[in-house]
């Protein structure tokens, strides 16, 4: 019933292979661990949200009894750390009284089992083991790291003890239907309940039993050759065994479910070759939209569909100067004004557009004296010439690219020529997938290149017919059958664009980013300047080009933060999803027009004086006046702009 068993004959012999944690009873603590619990609620193991671990205050008295509650595993999830209450001597060593002591694993030396452990001084990392039989207070050290409620189940939660954690993060706004109260900010203390997983000795299938069925047994392991049972694996348990071992033949026990090809060869009672294990490259992308309910997706690098690029989009100054390059002069448009506190700085407007040059620092004068800023110099582009300006790091505003590349790129080529994240549509769908489920996307943010764990399977009818499937994010069990494996010329692996959930994105994201430093925060505007009144056009065409500036250049990071792309706002994000359907028509000229100011600027502003047009109305009237100054020859190639401008002065 429900996938459970719900009636065993007596005398049916059962073996257990393992159990899991079928769902969580949460207490309710409002403000802290110590507090009284108030109510209990039921959460599913997807329930979306993001929670930190309460260190459990109560010891364990030897390693012995850490390994034999506490997950230790080869994953980072299994990795728990603790201090002792003493110092512990070893032979060649010594522990200090409150050192963080990190389980990696455990193995068996000379008969023996021990922990293999590692501390950190002094930015260098030590190992060592620990016998069992080691004794004294080992306190769970406090763990500051971020996890699903998920990943707390599967490697959190010793047994024989419950867990405490505090949400940190929802993933999805409240609505009636979460179990947690409104605006919730306290404790919860979980409760696992458990299902137990078994195999009958003449079934081929592994059979699930709820904790609380109300049945008798007996252990009767001593008495009967459990070599008979079947012995079904997971895929992280195929993945552990040696390479020496591969290839190996085996039988799909559970499968998969999903309508792509790779999934009827993966049906119950199937014969498959595992040939081999190894790690591989993917890009996550996630689809470009304005609500939070976006798709998320691992595409592999033999992927044979071709992009286009798409507009970026900007909300400061320094983020222009993160995401501009070398290979390529970096073109924007103001989607929001802003009026600058110094006489020196430039006042946006909007519908101003820039062509992004360089980090310097400049001269600005405050409360009577003169001050050295970092500034972004650009070069607005006018009627038919370009003006240097210069725009404060800390400037908030809202820009959108221009793009003049029409060209197609493979994935690869996206990978190599162009900084991630990067905004890009389908233009050409790859064929040899039966449903390119990339193509239906409006747009797609291609946001970093991940390493991940894939075994190479094959039909045991046809080994040259190979398929990648990954490691961490199929649920099927198999078993290893006592059958050779011929040697074959496979063909070209065969991947699919695998679509992930929100959770599993989360963690992709956490584990790749882990070991990165995040990129220096940008500048803070001063908040003791006085405002200056926004200039009218008419005063704003008749001022000078701004005092000169030391050119010190300032070389900065250009990795995008991805948290930067998830702050934009409703309004910025609606600009781009218009701006990727124009763009499925003909792309601008890859040439920058010098836009008469005069003709530009009054249709803004009038636009902008009704509510039914939007920054959207802003961008295509841009571009329609891009493709109309093409037109009457007025165009002027941006590496050869600078020789024109100094022609026309």
């Amino acid at each position: 019933m429900f996938g459970n068993e719900c009636c065993l004959p007596t005398g049916e012999l059962i073996k257990i292979t393992g159990f899991k944690i079928n769902k969580i009873i949460a207490s309710i603590c409002e403000s802290n661990e110590d507090s009284q619990c108030s109510a209990r609620i039921e959460l599913p193991l997807n329930f979306p949200g993001l929670c930190k671990i309460v260190a459990d205050k109560t010891p364990y008295l030897s390693i012995e009894e850490i390994t034999r509650k506490v997950s230790i595993g080869p994953t980072r999830l299994g990795h728990p750390c603790f201090y002792c209450n003493k110092d512990i001597k070893l032979a060649n060593f010594t522990i200090k009284q409150g050192e963080q002591i990190m389980f990696n694993s455990v193995e068996e030396v000379n008969g023996t089992l021990t922990v293999n452990c590692g501390v950190v001084r002094d930015n260098q990392s030590h190992s060592f083991t620990l016998p069992l039989s080691q004794e004294g207070e080992f306190y769970e050290c406090e763990d500051d790291h971020i996890y699903t409620l998920k990943e707390i189940v599967e490697w959190k939660i010793p047994k024989s003890r419950n867990r405490i954690v505090k949400f940190t993060n929802m993933l999805h706004t409240w609505d009636s239907s979460n179990p947690l109260p409104e605006n919730f900010d306290g404790c919860l203390i979980l409760a696992p309940i458990y299902e137990v997983q078994g195999v009958m000795k003449f079934r081929r299938d592994i059979v699930h039993i709820l904790s609380d069925l109300d049945i008798e047994v007996i252990d009767v392991t001593d008495s009967y050759d459990i070599s008979c049972f079947l012995q079904p694996l997971s895929m992280e348990d195929v993945f552990e065994r040696t390479s020496k071992e591969f290839p190996m033949v085996a039988e799909v026990i559970e499968g998969p479910t999903g309508r792509q090809q790779l999934y009827n060869l993966l049906c119950p009672g199937k014969e498959i070759v595992i040939h081999k294990k190894y790690q591989a490259k993917r890009i996550l992308a996630s689809e470009i939209r304005s609500d939070s309910h976006k798709r998320h997706f691992l595409i592999p690098a033999s992927y044979k569909g071709k992009f286009k690029r798409r507009p970026r989009e900007f909300l400061t100054a320094y983020d222009l100067e993160i995401a501009r390059s070398d290979k390529e002069q970096l073109h924007v448009v103001a989607t929001k004004a802003f009026d600058s506190p110094h006489a020196e700085l430039f006042s946006v407007s909007v519908g101003d557009q820039f062509l992004v040059q360089q980090r310097q620092t400049g001269e600005v004068i405050y409360q009577g004296r003169k001050k050295v800023i970092d500034v972004l110099a650009c070069e607005q582009i006018l009627s038919e010439a370009y003006k240097e300006v210069l725009l404060p790091m800390y400037m908030e505003g809202g820009f959108v690219e221009v793009i003049h590349d029409k060209r197609q790129y493979q994935l690869s080529e996206l990978c190599k020529e162009f900084r991630l994240p990067f905004n890009v549509k389908v233009s050409v769908r790859d064929l040899s997938i039966e449903e390119d489920v990339l193509a239906a996307m409006p747009g797609l943010q291609l946001e970093e290149e991940i390493t991940d764990s894939y075994l190479l399977i094959s039909s045991a009818g046809d080994p040259a017919d190979s398929w990648e499937i990954p490691v961490y994010r199929l649920n099927m069990s198999v078993q290893l059958l006592s059958k050779s494996v011929a040697e074959t010329v496979s063909s070209p692996t065969r991947t699919i664009v695998e679509e992930i959930s929100e959770e599993q994105y989360y963690m992709v994201r956490r584990f790749e980013n882990q070991a990165l430093h995040p990129p220096p925060r940008p500048p803070k505007k001063p908040t003791t300047l006085e405002s200056k009144p926004l200039l009218t056009l008419a005063e704003r065409s008749v001022l000078d080009a701004p005092h000169a500036v030391r050119n010190l250049y300032v070389d900065t990071t250009k990795k995008l933060c991805s948290d930067q792309a998830t702050a934009v706002s409703e309004l910025q994000v609606s600009c781009q999803n218009d701006l990727v359907h124009w763009e499925n028509e003909d792309d601008v000229t890859g040439t920058a027009t010098l836009l008469d100011s005069n003709v530009i600027k009054g249709p803004i502003n009038n636009m902008l004086l009704e509510e039914k047009h939007s920054y959207e109305n802003v961008i295509e009237n841009v571009r329609k006046k891009f493709q109309e100054s093409t037109v009457q020859n007025k165009t002027y190639p941006l590496k050869k702009k600078r020789e024109e401008t100094s022609k026309m002065e």
